[in-house]
């Protein structure tokens, strides 16, 4: 069963490491195959990192679009998951950092950054209300 996206206009979105930018208007996409898919708003840049958090996030995200899940990004996410739980602030955050770094390890990288997404977010709205 193929996935169908729907794009808004000027849109984009990562597959397999290709951008694709959607025209002037709305649009559909159906992949037919499996694909690394990554919508231009869950993306992140490097000009983007401020926090052990993001630095993780943005790992995550290169490990996914490249399909690596060993090497030189794994080490890189490895390390900023560890910042990221050295200065945690509480035991149910570094629960899902743990639970991040399992995913991970067993390679199930699109659920790693769904996951750290869901943190960042949550992150972000205490951070309003503070």
């Amino acid at each position: 069963m193929p996935l169908k996206l729907s794009l808004k206009p000027g849109e984009a979105v990562v597959v397999n490491e290709a951008v694709i930018r959607n025209g002037e208007r709305r649009g559909t996409m159906l992949l037919e195959t499996k694909a690394r898919i990554l919508r231009e708003r869950d993306v992140m840049f490097p000009d983007d990192i401020s926090t052990p958090q993001d630095a993780t996030y943005f790992c995550l995200m290169q490990m996914y679009i490249v399909g690596e899940t060993s090497g030189k990004l794994y080490d890189s996410a490895v390390s900023t998951l560890a910042d990221w739980m050295d200065q945690s602030r509480s035991q149910a955050e570094r629960d899902e950092i743990l639970r991040i770094a399992q995913l991970v390890a067993a390679g199930n990288l699109y659920k790693a950054l769904g996951n750290c997404r869901k943190l960042l977010k949550s992150d972000l709205n205490e951070a309003e209300y503070a």
